[in-house]
Protein backbone atom coordinates (compact mmCIF):
# COMPACT_ATOMS: atom_id res chain seq x y z
CA UNK A 1 0.00 0.00 0.00
CA UNK A 2 2.73 2.43 0.95
CA UNK A 3 4.53 1.89 -2.31
CA UNK A 4 1.09 2.25 -4.31
CA UNK A 5 0.42 5.81 -2.17
CA UNK A 6 3.89 6.53 -3.09
CA UNK A 7 3.70 5.99 -6.61
CA UNK A 8 0.23 8.25 -6.39
CA UNK A 9 1.58 11.16 -4.74
CA UNK A 10 5.21 10.51 -7.02
CA UNK A 11 2.68 10.99 -10.35
CA UNK A 12 0.77 14.04 -9.14
CA UNK A 13 3.41 15.74 -8.29
CA UNK A 14 5.37 14.94 -12.10
CA UNK A 15 1.41 16.23 -12.89
CA UNK A 16 1.86 19.28 -10.65
CA UNK A 17 5.03 20.25 -11.80
CA UNK A 18 4.29 19.95 -16.07
CA UNK A 19 1.31 22.26 -14.88
CA UNK A 20 3.05 24.58 -13.32
CA UNK A 21 5.88 24.26 -16.27
CA UNK A 22 3.25 25.12 -18.54
CA UNK A 23 1.55 27.72 -16.71
CA UNK A 24 5.20 29.36 -16.13
CA UNK A 25 5.73 29.37 -19.54
CA UNK A 26 2.39 30.83 -20.67
CA UNK A 27 3.33 33.82 -18.33
CA UNK A 28 6.66 34.16 -19.83
CA UNK A 29 5.42 34.21 -23.17
CA UNK A 30 2.61 36.78 -22.24
CA UNK A 31 5.46 39.18 -20.21
CA UNK A 32 7.73 38.84 -23.29
CA UNK A 33 4.84 39.91 -25.93
CA UNK A 34 4.07 42.57 -23.32
CA UNK A 35 7.39 43.79 -23.03
CA UNK A 36 8.50 43.71 -26.99
CA UNK A 37 4.74 45.77 -27.74
CA UNK A 38 6.10 48.39 -24.73
CA UNK A 39 9.71 48.34 -25.98
CA UNK A 40 8.11 49.10 -29.75
CA UNK A 41 5.92 51.56 -28.48
CA UNK A 42 8.83 53.56 -26.91
CA UNK A 43 10.91 53.14 -30.02
CA UNK A 44 7.60 54.12 -32.56
CA UNK A 45 8.47 57.90 -33.99
CA UNK A 46 6.28 60.50 -33.51
CA UNK A 47 4.25 60.65 -36.29
CA UNK A 48 1.35 62.59 -37.96
CA UNK A 49 -1.95 60.59 -38.44
CA UNK A 50 -3.74 59.40 -41.36
CA UNK A 51 -5.66 62.57 -41.75
CA UNK A 52 -2.19 64.42 -41.70
CA UNK A 53 -3.02 65.86 -38.23
CA UNK A 54 -0.89 65.80 -34.52
CA UNK A 55 -2.27 67.00 -31.34
CA UNK A 56 0.05 68.05 -28.71
CA UNK A 57 -1.44 68.50 -25.07
CA UNK A 58 0.77 70.87 -22.78
CA UNK A 59 0.25 70.44 -19.19
CA UNK A 60 2.45 72.37 -17.07
CA UNK A 61 2.41 73.70 -13.41
CA UNK A 62 1.11 69.97 -12.21
CA UNK A 63 2.84 71.51 -8.54
CA UNK A 64 2.19 68.02 -7.31
CA UNK A 65 2.86 66.95 -3.78
CA UNK A 66 2.52 63.06 -3.38
CA UNK A 67 0.32 62.04 -0.92
CA UNK A 68 -1.42 65.44 -0.56
CA UNK A 69 -4.85 65.53 -1.38
CA UNK A 70 -4.92 69.09 -2.83
CA UNK A 71 -3.13 67.73 -5.54
CA UNK A 72 -6.42 65.05 -6.77
CA UNK A 73 -8.14 67.89 -9.12
CA UNK A 74 -4.67 67.80 -10.86
CA UNK A 75 -4.78 64.18 -11.51
CA UNK A 76 -8.47 64.28 -12.33
CA UNK A 77 -8.34 67.09 -14.82
CA UNK A 78 -5.35 65.46 -16.96
CA UNK A 79 -7.43 62.05 -17.15
CA UNK A 80 -10.47 64.02 -18.15
CA UNK A 81 -7.89 66.24 -21.00
CA UNK A 82 -6.36 63.02 -21.97
CA UNK A 83 -9.56 60.81 -22.51
CA UNK A 84 -11.45 63.74 -24.49
CA UNK A 85 -8.22 65.03 -26.91
CA UNK A 86 -6.67 61.80 -26.75
CA UNK A 87 -3.66 63.61 -28.02
CA UNK A 88 -0.55 61.69 -29.90
CA UNK A 89 1.95 63.28 -27.37
CA UNK A 90 2.05 64.94 -23.88
CA UNK A 91 4.27 67.85 -23.18
CA UNK A 92 5.04 68.81 -19.47
CA UNK A 93 6.68 72.18 -19.28
CA UNK A 94 7.65 72.61 -15.90
CA UNK A 95 7.38 73.04 -12.28
CA UNK A 96 5.79 69.51 -12.28
CA UNK A 97 6.41 69.04 -8.77
CA UNK A 98 6.62 71.35 -5.77
CA UNK A 99 7.00 69.72 -2.57
CA UNK A 100 7.36 65.84 -0.69
CA UNK A 101 9.44 63.31 -1.96
CA UNK A 102 10.45 64.18 -6.00
CA UNK A 103 10.67 60.62 -7.34
CA UNK A 104 6.77 59.94 -5.75
CA UNK A 105 5.70 63.37 -7.26
CA UNK A 106 7.11 62.61 -10.46
CA UNK A 107 5.23 59.20 -10.87
CA UNK A 108 2.06 60.33 -10.09
CA UNK A 109 2.41 63.61 -12.14
CA UNK A 110 3.47 61.24 -15.16
CA UNK A 111 0.83 58.89 -14.45
CA UNK A 112 -2.29 59.92 -16.68
CA UNK A 113 0.12 59.68 -19.78
CA UNK A 114 2.01 56.40 -19.05
CA UNK A 115 -1.14 54.58 -17.88
CA UNK A 116 -2.91 55.08 -21.07
CA UNK A 117 0.23 54.85 -23.53
CA UNK A 118 0.60 58.15 -24.33
CA UNK A 119 4.76 59.37 -25.50
CA UNK A 120 5.23 62.08 -22.77
CA UNK A 121 8.24 64.70 -22.54
CA UNK A 122 9.01 67.31 -20.00
CA UNK A 123 10.98 69.83 -19.48
CA UNK A 124 11.67 71.28 -15.91
CA UNK A 125 10.79 74.70 -14.13
CA UNK A 126 12.29 76.30 -10.97
CA UNK A 127 10.68 74.39 -8.53
CA UNK A 128 11.42 70.49 -9.57
CA UNK A 129 14.65 70.58 -8.18
CA UNK A 130 14.29 72.18 -5.11
CA UNK A 131 13.55 68.86 -2.90
CA UNK A 132 15.74 65.84 -2.78
CA UNK A 133 16.70 65.31 -5.97
CA UNK A 134 18.68 67.82 -8.45
CA UNK A 135 17.95 68.24 -12.33
CA UNK A 136 20.45 65.60 -13.18
CA UNK A 137 19.31 63.32 -10.90
CA UNK A 138 15.49 63.96 -11.89
CA UNK A 139 16.29 63.50 -15.36
CA UNK A 140 18.28 60.45 -14.45
CA UNK A 141 14.65 59.20 -12.50
CA UNK A 142 12.62 59.64 -15.19
CA UNK A 143 14.55 59.13 -18.53
CA UNK A 144 13.39 54.93 -18.33
CA UNK A 145 9.59 56.10 -17.67
CA UNK A 146 7.52 54.10 -20.16
CA UNK A 147 6.67 56.31 -22.95
CA UNK A 148 8.99 59.30 -22.13
CA UNK A 149 10.89 60.80 -25.03
CA UNK A 150 12.85 63.36 -22.67
CA UNK A 151 16.14 63.48 -23.29
CA UNK A 152 19.30 65.71 -22.37
CA UNK A 153 22.18 67.24 -24.70
CA UNK A 154 25.53 67.33 -22.87
CA UNK A 155 27.94 70.43 -23.20
CA UNK A 156 24.99 72.94 -22.68
CA UNK A 157 23.53 74.88 -20.22
CA UNK A 158 20.70 73.06 -18.49
CA UNK A 159 19.49 69.42 -18.42
CA UNK A 160 16.40 69.42 -20.23
CA UNK A 161 17.59 70.21 -24.44
CA UNK A 162 16.41 68.18 -26.68
CA UNK A 163 14.76 67.66 -30.12
CA UNK A 164 11.77 65.69 -30.99
CA UNK A 165 10.87 65.52 -34.81
CA UNK A 166 7.23 64.44 -36.49
CA UNK A 167 7.53 62.40 -39.30
CA UNK A 168 4.84 62.75 -42.03
CA UNK A 169 1.83 60.48 -42.39
CA UNK A 170 3.06 58.54 -45.79
CA UNK A 171 7.23 58.58 -45.12
CA UNK A 172 9.57 58.64 -42.35
CA UNK A 173 10.75 62.34 -43.23
CA UNK A 174 11.05 64.99 -40.83
CA UNK A 175 7.85 66.98 -41.37
CA UNK A 176 8.06 68.72 -37.65
CA UNK A 177 10.37 69.94 -35.28
CA UNK A 178 9.82 70.31 -31.35
CA UNK A 179 12.34 72.03 -29.58
CA UNK A 180 12.67 71.47 -25.84
CA UNK A 181 15.02 73.89 -23.80
CA UNK A 182 15.89 74.28 -19.93
CA UNK A 183 14.67 78.01 -19.09
CA UNK A 184 16.71 76.89 -15.89
CA UNK A 185 15.55 77.96 -12.39
CA UNK A 186 17.21 81.30 -10.80
CA UNK A 187 19.88 83.49 -11.56
CA UNK A 188 23.18 82.61 -10.26
CA UNK A 189 25.20 85.80 -11.58
CA UNK A 190 25.62 88.21 -8.14
CA UNK A 191 24.47 91.58 -10.45
CA UNK A 192 21.57 89.63 -11.36
CA UNK A 193 18.55 88.70 -9.03
CA UNK A 194 15.75 87.09 -10.43
CA UNK A 195 14.98 83.77 -12.68
CA UNK A 196 17.73 82.00 -14.78
CA UNK A 197 17.85 82.67 -18.00
CA UNK A 198 18.03 80.62 -21.63
CA UNK A 199 22.17 80.20 -22.38
CA UNK A 200 23.49 81.16 -25.34
CA UNK A 201 25.36 78.02 -25.69
CA UNK A 202 21.91 76.82 -25.57
CA UNK A 203 20.76 79.39 -28.15
CA UNK A 204 24.00 78.14 -30.07
CA UNK A 205 22.11 74.59 -30.15
CA UNK A 206 19.51 75.73 -31.51
CA UNK A 207 20.88 77.70 -34.82
CA UNK A 208 23.06 74.87 -35.64
CA UNK A 209 19.97 72.24 -35.48
CA UNK A 210 17.72 75.06 -36.90
CA UNK A 211 20.02 75.44 -40.17
CA UNK A 212 20.70 71.61 -40.04
CA UNK A 213 16.53 70.82 -40.83
CA UNK A 214 16.74 73.53 -43.24
CA UNK A 215 19.86 72.19 -45.03
CA UNK A 216 17.98 68.71 -45.06
CA UNK A 217 14.82 69.96 -45.93
CA UNK A 218 16.21 71.42 -49.52
CA UNK A 219 16.62 74.71 -47.57
CA UNK A 220 13.21 75.43 -46.40
CA UNK A 221 11.64 75.66 -42.88
CA UNK A 222 10.24 73.05 -41.01
CA UNK A 223 7.14 73.38 -39.20
CA UNK A 224 8.73 74.00 -35.65
CA UNK A 225 7.52 74.61 -32.09
CA UNK A 226 9.47 75.24 -28.33
CA UNK A 227 8.46 74.44 -25.44
CA UNK A 228 9.93 75.80 -21.97
CA UNK A 229 8.86 77.02 -18.73
CA UNK A 230 9.86 80.60 -17.55
CA UNK A 231 8.80 82.83 -20.34
CA UNK A 232 11.27 85.58 -22.36
CA UNK A 233 11.41 89.10 -22.10
CA UNK A 234 9.63 89.02 -25.28
CA UNK A 235 6.22 87.88 -23.65
CA UNK A 236 6.38 90.74 -21.74
CA UNK A 237 7.68 93.36 -24.78
CA UNK A 238 4.55 92.29 -26.72
CA UNK A 239 1.75 93.28 -23.55
CA UNK A 240 3.21 96.32 -22.51
CA UNK A 241 3.36 97.50 -26.80
CA UNK A 242 -0.70 97.10 -26.87
CA UNK A 243 -2.55 96.94 -30.06
CA UNK A 244 -1.16 93.14 -30.38
CA UNK A 245 -3.44 90.11 -31.08
CA UNK A 246 -4.23 88.35 -28.16
CA UNK A 247 -6.45 85.45 -26.85
CA UNK A 248 -6.99 84.42 -23.60
CA UNK A 249 -6.60 85.31 -19.62
CA UNK A 250 -4.15 88.16 -18.47
CA UNK A 251 -4.57 88.48 -14.46
CA UNK A 252 -0.47 88.48 -13.66
CA UNK A 253 2.18 90.55 -15.10
CA UNK A 254 5.58 88.65 -16.92
CA UNK A 255 7.91 86.87 -15.00
CA UNK A 256 10.72 86.85 -17.45
CA UNK A 257 14.27 86.76 -16.45
CA UNK A 258 16.05 90.24 -16.04
CA UNK A 259 18.26 89.46 -18.87
CA UNK A 260 17.46 89.48 -22.83
CA UNK A 261 19.77 86.06 -24.15
CA UNK A 262 18.61 86.83 -27.49
CA UNK A 263 16.46 83.51 -28.23
CA UNK A 264 14.01 85.30 -29.55
CA UNK A 265 15.89 87.17 -32.43
CA UNK A 266 17.98 84.06 -32.92
CA UNK A 267 14.26 82.24 -33.69
CA UNK A 268 13.16 85.18 -35.82
CA UNK A 269 16.34 85.21 -38.07
CA UNK A 270 16.02 81.34 -38.26
CA UNK A 271 12.78 81.68 -39.39
CA UNK A 272 11.36 78.32 -38.30
CA UNK A 273 9.49 78.65 -34.78
CA UNK A 274 6.10 79.64 -35.36
CA UNK A 275 5.12 78.97 -31.70
CA UNK A 276 6.47 79.08 -27.71
CA UNK A 277 4.67 77.76 -25.14
CA UNK A 278 5.90 78.04 -21.48
CA UNK A 279 4.01 78.18 -17.97
CA UNK A 280 5.88 80.08 -14.92
CA UNK A 281 2.39 81.91 -14.48
CA UNK A 282 -0.52 80.41 -12.75
CA UNK A 283 -3.46 83.15 -13.73
CA UNK A 284 -2.10 83.72 -17.11
CA UNK A 285 -3.32 81.51 -19.98
CA UNK A 286 -2.76 84.45 -23.38
CA UNK A 287 -1.42 83.74 -26.55
CA UNK A 288 -0.34 87.08 -27.95
CA UNK A 289 1.98 87.45 -31.41
CA UNK A 290 4.70 88.84 -31.74
CA UNK A 291 6.88 89.81 -34.94
CA UNK A 292 5.40 86.83 -36.60
CA UNK A 293 5.68 84.65 -33.77
CA UNK A 294 2.99 83.71 -31.53
CA UNK A 295 4.15 83.13 -28.28
CA UNK A 296 1.71 80.83 -25.79
CA UNK A 297 1.31 79.83 -22.64
CA UNK A 298 -0.11 76.50 -21.32
CA UNK A 299 -3.17 76.51 -18.92
CA UNK A 300 -2.62 76.22 -15.69
CA UNK A 301 -3.16 72.22 -14.76
CA UNK A 302 -1.83 71.99 -11.01
CA UNK A 303 -4.49 72.01 -7.98
CA UNK A 304 -4.92 74.05 -4.69
CA UNK A 305 -1.29 72.97 -3.08
CA UNK A 306 0.02 76.76 -4.36
CA UNK A 307 -1.54 80.23 -5.61
CA UNK A 308 -4.31 79.39 -8.34
CA UNK A 309 -7.64 80.95 -9.40
CA UNK A 310 -7.51 81.07 -12.89
CA UNK A 311 -11.34 81.62 -14.18
CA UNK A 312 -12.79 78.37 -14.61
CA UNK A 313 -10.43 76.32 -13.36
CA UNK A 314 -7.17 74.19 -13.99
CA UNK A 315 -6.51 72.40 -17.53
CA UNK A 316 -4.60 72.57 -20.51
CA UNK A 317 -3.20 74.11 -23.55
CA UNK A 318 -4.06 71.83 -26.90
CA UNK A 319 -2.04 72.47 -29.99
CA UNK A 320 -2.68 70.88 -32.91
CA UNK A 321 -0.18 70.99 -35.99
CA UNK A 322 -1.44 70.20 -39.79
CA UNK A 323 0.91 68.31 -41.97
CA UNK A 324 2.37 70.94 -44.80
CA UNK A 325 0.80 73.80 -43.32
CA UNK A 326 2.67 76.47 -42.24
CA UNK A 327 0.77 77.26 -38.99
CA UNK A 328 -1.10 75.79 -35.96
CA UNK A 329 -4.51 75.61 -34.29
CA UNK A 330 -4.30 75.86 -30.64
CA UNK A 331 -7.47 76.09 -27.77
CA UNK A 332 -8.29 75.68 -24.15
CA UNK A 333 -9.38 72.36 -22.20
CA UNK A 334 -10.96 73.24 -18.59
CA UNK A 335 -13.42 70.79 -17.36
CA UNK A 336 -16.52 72.80 -18.73
CA UNK A 337 -15.28 72.66 -22.22
CA UNK A 338 -13.19 74.60 -24.43
CA UNK A 339 -12.38 77.70 -24.69
CA UNK A 340 -9.84 80.47 -26.31
CA UNK A 341 -9.56 78.53 -29.92
CA UNK A 342 -7.76 80.42 -32.41
CA UNK A 343 -5.95 79.35 -35.53
CA UNK A 344 -2.56 80.85 -36.20
CA UNK A 345 -1.66 82.21 -38.91
CA UNK A 346 -4.94 82.75 -40.90
CA UNK A 347 -7.07 84.31 -37.58
CA UNK A 348 -3.92 86.82 -36.85
CA UNK A 349 -2.63 87.89 -39.97
CA UNK A 350 -4.27 89.42 -42.61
Amino acid sequence: GATFHAGLWEKSLKTNTIQHMKTLRTFLAVLLCTTAAFVYAQEKPLKFNKDGKFKIVQFTDTHWIAGDPRSDIAGERMNQILDEEKPDLVVYTGDIIYGGIAEDGMKKAFEPAISRGIPFAATFGNHDDEHNLNRRELYEFIKDMPGNLTSTTEGIKGVTNYILTVKGSQDDKDAAVLYMFDSNAYSTNKKVKGYGWIGHDQIQWYIENSRRFKAENGGDTLNSLAFFHIPLPEYDYAVKEGNVFMYGIRMEGVSSPDVNTGLFTAMLEQGDIIGTFVGHEHVNDFAVLWKGIMLCYGRYTGGSTVYHGIPGGNGARIIELTEGVRGFRSWIRIKDGVINDFTYPSELIK
